[in-house]
């Protein structure tokens, strides 16, 4: 089967703004600016990527799917991402080694401890 991961669409109230604040945060460069979408990525021709296109009129309904991301420096990057704008956010999670953040439109993505060796 040949089968590639090309993108995640994110839909969003402003596509470029949110799409600008992920590529910040990931560190990422844009792909595409225009006024149906937004897309970053990792570099150029590198998949997959992020793409953010305005919310269909009236949609309300929280997503079904979200972001995890494990770095070297699990504190630091949650730090990081609180600068940028992200907020903490309870799901009802409890206590657990992954810290659950919102970006600023609310969409939840976890920041997860060190991988054990």
């Amino acid at each position: 089967m040949t089968l590639a991961w090309e993108q995640v669409v994110v839909d969003a109230a402003d596509a470029a703004a949110l799409g600008r604040w992920w590529a910040e945060a990931l560190g990422w460069v844009v792909l595409n600016d225009s006024a149906d979408e937004f897309e970053t990525g990792p570099e150029k021709d590198r998949l997959p990527g992020l793409i953010f296109v305005p919310v269909p009129e009236g949609k309300s309904v929280k997503n079904r799917l979200h972001l995890d991301f494990r770095p070297g420096d699990q504190a630091a990057e949650v730090a990081r991402f609180l600068a940028l704008g992200a907020r903490r956010a309870d799901v009802g999670q409890g206590d657990q080694p992954w810290v659950t953040l919102a970006d600023p439109e609310g969409n939840e993505f976890c920041v997860l401890a060190a991988r054990r060796r």
